[in-house]
């Protein structure tokens, strides 16, 4: 019977979800699960009409999920040196949140990366562009226009690992990849000569052609968004 393998980068779907789903509470933890959920089985109600089985249920190889852990470490904040907790933020709270409601989610793999800051504390970019321009001085910076300089690491490597794995061991015949990022070309291209057939999900964002040219079809599995500028 013919298998079918979902991996999400959960950074990307989280970065969209406002413009997809404008409606959904970014902060819920259950209302962005059922929206996953959603995302999930509209792949595979599309599937089941062109694929034999009893339910859509049945095609599910298995839905992978990727993201990074919240950063967790202590610091002072840049101008008015106060402490900050990052494992404490609202942030990090719903990501671990999420992370525990996905994991208890049957046939759902969680696949974690780090999250690190290699540069420390620096001025975010339009803070940047009105120091460069004179527009402001130094001084008059506050906490707010600083970033931590924080960074995934390894994320991409999981999801491309995992992509070739199943399709070299053939456990899935088919591969929905809900992602706008081009990075993963290598590990589509790697699938599709394993023959297994690709499928994009860049939830109704427009796809850089590095990354069409390698793949067997554009499907975004979330309703259209009314809004025009959610489609960039």
């Amino acid at each position: 019977m013919t298998r079918a393998a979902i991996f999400i980068d959960g950074g990307f779907l989280l970065s969209r979800l406002g413009a997809v789903q404008p409606s959904v509470d970014r902060r819920d933890v259950e209302a962005v699960g059922k929206v996953i959920d959603r995302l999930v089985e509209s792949h595979l109600k599309t599937l089941h009409r062109h694929y034999e089985a009893k339910s859509h249920w049945q095609l599910l190889y298995r839905v992978f999920y990727y993201d990074a852990r919240p950063f967790s470490q202590k610091a002072l904040l840049p101008v008015s040196r106060r402490p900050i907790d990052f494992a404490k933020s609202d942030q990090a709270k719903f990501r671990e949140a999420l992370f525990e409601r996905l994991r208890r989610t049957p046939n759902v793999a969680v696949r974690l990366g780090e999250t690190l800051s290699e540069r420390g504390w620096a001025p975010k970019p339009d803070a940047l562009k009105a120091l460069l321009a004179g527009r402001r001085q130094w001084a008059d910076l506050t906490d707010d226009d600083f970033d931590p300089g924080i960074r995934q690491k390894a994320v991409d490597m999981r999801f491309g690992l995992d992509i070739a794995s199943v399709a070299l061991k053939r456990q899935a015949e088919i591969m929905i990849l809900v992602t706008g990022d081009s990075d993963f070309v290598p590990a589509a291209k790697l699938a599709r000569r394993e023959g297994v057939k690709v499928i994009l999900d860049p939830l109704w964002q427009s796809v850089r052609p590095d990354l069409f040219e390698h793949i067997d079809q554009l499907r975004s599995g979330l309703d259209r968004p009314k809004s025009a500028e959610a489609q960039p």
